[in-house]
């Protein structure tokens, strides 16, 4: 990702363009055949080029006076009707469909893991957390599931992007092809494997760019996501997963005995970058009427760090959930620490199939579950003494509405819409039966 941005690379590119809109004026009899074999000796020295550019103030004529010391009256052939923009712009195209195709590759490899661990995990119990605070069972491959879904969708919008940007123009100043023939921009086009930009102005207009860029927030943010929840079920008082860590490893300084998760938090932090180059990208957009240059000097710094940085978090995060230590034992047993609640709508709903009304229902249901959450006998335990429940439920039925396995009887539909294999049987109770199922 890095080569793709560099100096060398940049003019490598700025070279390339220039060598083939001289093939395309060479079509129309413009340009001697016999000038594009002394043109392609050209070679570009980065190091030149900058010393000339402190001189000339200008990027673009600095590339061009170094490859017309090499040249000598042949140089006169390149940029011929060309504006700066053209070779910018284009060459800016070029290095982001190739980063977009890293990147792709990235997601891959990271959906790929993502894949077979949550198939490894399709059946692990643990507590649904909504609001941070135990809702109802699920499993952790379901969890996983999610985030592969999510990813799913991030690669989609990644392709999207890729397409969106792989356009170059060659339509000189303004736009108008005043001083390029539409064929030659065509022509070249093809040849450099992008699209025509319709219409342009000096520049190829920037909600493309901007697209690209948010394209690449929206992921950072997937990756967040599944970082910080990484972070909480790290947390000591949740302690079910750990991000890997070495053997030699430190935590602190100061604390022999910790193990922070580093590995997510830099995750997190790197999105909230990823998210700043977004919104530099979108104020990019509104440049005055055919061009201004307040945009140029953002985007050397925004595309090859933003690029640089999603590459980085997705290999990033492949090694932190290749890596993560799912603790299932303390998974389940952290799911009955509220006293069996996460069951609670089960019990609801049974005793309005029997009768009661949702109202009255509900009020049972509640009063006993906070009692437990206070400290109170457990919630099984204690409404199953209620009189408004023994008088309509069995003790067989109410033991029935306790059971884990309930909640991942349709997992198998989850996991289909996805493509995951599906298990044959689902365990009753869940994986980790009895209070727990190791590590």
């Amino acid at each position: 990702m890095s080569e793709i941005f560099a100096p060398k690379q940049r003019y490598e590119l700025w070279l390339r363009i220039e060598l083939i809109v001289c093939e395309g004026w060479a079509d129309l009899g413009e340009i001697p055949r016999s000038a594009l074999d002394r043109l392609r000796q050209a070679r570009v020295d980065p190091e030149h080029i900058a010393r000339l550019e402190e001189r000339v103030g200008h990027d673009v004529v600095a590339f061009l006076d170094s490859l017309a010391e090499q040249l000598g009256d042949d140089a006169r052939y390149l940029h011929r009707g060309l504006t700066s923009s053209d070779v910018l712009d284009t060459a800016l195209a070029l290095q982001l469909v190739e980063a977009a195709d890293i990147l792709l590759k990235d997601v891959d490899r990271l959906s790929s893991v993502i894949r077979r661990r949550a198939i490894e995990e399709r059946e692990t119990l643990m507590a649904g957390r909504t609001h941070g605070i135990h809702a109802e069972p699920i499993s952790f491959g379901f969890v996983l599931a999610g985030w592969l879904d999510e990813l799913d969708r991030d690669r989609q919008r990644l392709v999207t992007a890729r397409e969106d940007i792989r356009v170059g123009k060659l339509s000189g100043a303004v736009g108008t092809h005043a001083t390029v023939e539409p064929q030659v921009e065509e022509s070249s086009l093809k040849k450099l494997g992008l699209k025509v930009a319709p219409v342009t102005t000096q520049v190829i207009a920037r909600d493309r760019h901007a697209a690209y860029l948010t394209t690449l927030a929206v992921l950072a943010g997937g990756l967040e996501k599944f970082a910080t929840d990484i972070r909480h079920l790290q947390r000591s008082e949740v302690s079910e997963v750990r991000e890997p860590f070495g053997q030699e490893q430190k935590g602190s300084s100061a604390m022999p005995h910790k193990r922070n998760p580093i590995l997510s938090e830099r995750v997190c932090g790197l999105a909230r970058v990823v998210r700043g180059y977004a919104h530099t990208s979108l104020e990019n957009q509104a440049l005055w009427h055919e061009r201004d240059i307040s945009h140029s000097s953002a985007e050397r710094i925004i595309f090859p760090d933003a690029c640089t940085l999603i590459d980085y978090m997705l290999r990033l995060m492949v090694d932190i959930i290749e890596g993560l230590t799912i603790d299932r034992e303390r998974m389940r047993a952290n799911l009955y620490r509220s006293g069996g609640v996460v069951f609670s709508q089960r019990v609801l709903l049974a005793l309005v199939q029997k009768g009661m009304t949702r109202q009255d229902a509900y009020r049972v249901v509640q009063r006993t579950a906070i009692s437990a959450l206070d400290g109170g006998p457990d919630f099984k335990t204690a409404i199953g003494q209620s009189p408004e429940v023994r008088e309509r439920l069995t003790e067989r039925e109410l033991a029935e509405l306790f059971d884990p396995a309930f909640y991942l009887r349709h997992l198998d539909v989850t996991f289909e819409r996805l493509g995951l294999e599906p298990a044959l049987v689902v365990p009753s109770p869940a994986r980790g039966g009895g209070q727990g199922g190791g590590k």
